[in-house]
């Protein structure tokens, strides 16, 4: 303003000169900016490039969504029959096969089968109701 006032004429409101002079300064100094690359960029902290998160790690959106639908689960297996839950908990938590489950509880495998079934189909009812 100091160096342009003599150019000031007095036509146009005295606010919208000094904008325009304002914004004509913000318009030079991005010119004169250089353009930095991404290697360029680094944590102020560590004086070391910034590291982005790599695509094979689930974002911390994705971990907080995995342990509420985790504790979801959690709530409905404590809602089943103990016949259905220990049948799944033996497959799905402990990764036996049905053979195995099948000693393990003492039953024929058709019972591990259509226990298995069952508690199943009951888990997805309770879930249905939780997201109801």
């Amino acid at each position: 303003m100091l160096e342009r006032g003599h150019q000031y004429d007095g036509k146009f409101k005295f606010e919208a000169w000094l904008f325009a002079i304002a914004r004509n300064l913000v318009i030079d100094w991005q010119r004169q900016k250089k353009t930095q690359s991404l290697d360029a960029l680094t944590d102020p902290e560590q004086g070391a490039p910034m590291e982005f998160a790599d695509e094979d790690d689930p974002s911390p959106l994705h971990l907080v969504l995995s342990r509420e639908q985790e504790s979801t689960v959690q709530a409905s297996l404590g809602k089943l029959q103990t016949i259905y839950r220990e049948v799944l908990l033996l497959r799905f938590q402990e990764e036996l096969g049905l053979a195995e489950i099948a000693a393990v509880l003492g039953a024929p495998i058709s019972t591990v089968k259509s226990r298995l079934y069952r508690g199943l189909e009951d888990l997805r009812g309770l879930l249905a109701e939780k997201s109801a």
